[in-house]
């Protein structure tokens, strides 16, 4: 039963995002395998003869850039961390690159920021980079662009990178290549840890079997791979997490092998816009809504209304994403405000006919979120 799961969700998949993290890529003196990065060409490549589309999201340009730099460790400042992004960055790419001319084709660089998905015309332009390289059938290379990147613009890791890239895509399988063989009951190094294949339906318990261990090298941990799990899954796609130091594990993910931890999407796939909205885009403020607007919402789809409004929290603009909460605090939506939080906070609690007089000249809007720009998140 499992493996026929397996085989279902990888013959869904019309592109594979492939997100390999710098403990995969480095040796443990933090320099860049380059048999591994040959292994990993060769099953992307064999991938690729299936008919499906490949993006690599792949971190290591730090740890390349270190052996260029003659940097006996990581640095701890940002302007040297940058300074080895830069340097590695290049010999990466190129490295990549070599690999896929093997087989005749090349490989792209993509360098984001956490803006460039913030900004919706920036995020659709790296959407059509993908599909027109695809067209050219290049492999898209992505990482963060930590060159330029401080902490108000980073994503965090590459695994919610990944994520963020793979509700870019149509039909997706993402694949996050880690040192560990999936997710576990407690932490791997336990010896009585349980290997969980397979997780049906997300759980916010999942977490409290992640260790809290952050990656050696590089910048993420198991934490990390769950919270861009849950990321995908939420607007209806498959994630595995599995062993990248095996060398055959993209081979054996695509033939059905039950390989890793295979996460199932949660309902089906939602549409990109909304995908951008509750997904994407960090939420500008809170606001806090009564049981009854909960109810309207989670179980009649409904819009959100003043009346429903209990409090705000944060300033924001109209047009802004922000996050719904219920009384006791816990997210449930995200969605585009038609007002400012100052008018928002005019108008909580309120009736039509009373915004009317408040704003003066009649309402604007009915809605002070429509339920067209409204996503569930939990």
């Amino acid at each position: 039963m499992a493996n026929l799961v397996r085989r279902e969700v990888v013959e869904s998949a019309r592109t594979v995002v492939v997100k390999v993290g710098t403990n995969v890529l480095t040796r443990p003196d933090e320099t860049l395998d380059l048999a591994r990065i040959a292994s990993l060409a060769d099953q992307i490549h064999r991938i690729r003869q299936t008919g499906r589309q490949v993006v690599l999201v792949s971190s290591g340009a730090v740890g390349a850039g270190l052996s260029i730099l003659g940097l006996k460790k990581r640095p701890d400042d940002l302007a040297h961390l940058q300074a080895a992004a830069a340097s590695g960055q290049a010999h990466l790419i190129h490295l990549y690159n070599e690999a896929f001319q093997r087989f005749g084709t090349h490989a792209a660089q993509i360098l984001v920021t956490a803006n460039d998905f913030k900004n919706r015309s920036r995020y659709l332009n790296v959407r059509n980079t993908i599909n027109t390289l695809f067209e050219y059938d290049v492999v898209p290379i992505i990482n963060e662009n930590d060159t330029v990147s401080i902490n108000e613009i980073k994503f965090g890791d590459n695994d919610r990178l990944a994520a963020m890239v793979t509700n870019l895509l149509h039909d997706p399988l993402l694949v996050i290549l880690s040192i560990v063989d999936g997710l576990y009951d407690r932490d791997p190094s336990d010896p009585h840890a349980q290997h969980i294949p397979l997780v049906e339906s997300w759980d916010d318990e999942l977490m409290g079997m992640a260790s809290d261990r952050q990656s050696t090298r590089g910048t993420g941990g198991m934490k990390s791979k769950l919270d861009a799990v849950r990321t995908a899954t939420a607007v209806g796609e498959c994630v595995i997490i599995a062993d990248g130091t095996d060398p055959q594990v993209l081979d054996r993910i695509i033939d059905g092998e039950e390989v890793g931890t295979l996460f199932l999407a949660k309902g089906t796939s939602i549409p990109a816009w909304k995908r951008w909205i509750g997904f994407t885009v960090p939420p500008r403020g809170r606001v806090t809504i009564d049981t009854g607007a909960v109810r309207a919402i989670e179980e009649q789809g409904r819009s959100l209304l003043a009346i429903g409004i209990a409090g705000v929290d944060g300033e924001f603009d109209r047009g802004s994403v922000v996050a719904l909460v219920d009384p006791a605090g816990q997210e449930l939506a995200r969605g585009l405000t038609n007002y400012d939080a100052q008018t928002v906070r005019r108008i909580a609690g309120k009736r039509s006919t009373e915004i009317s007089e408040l704003l003066g000249g009649g309402v604007p809007y009915a809605e002070v979120i429509h339920r067209d720009n409204l996503v569930l998140t939990r």
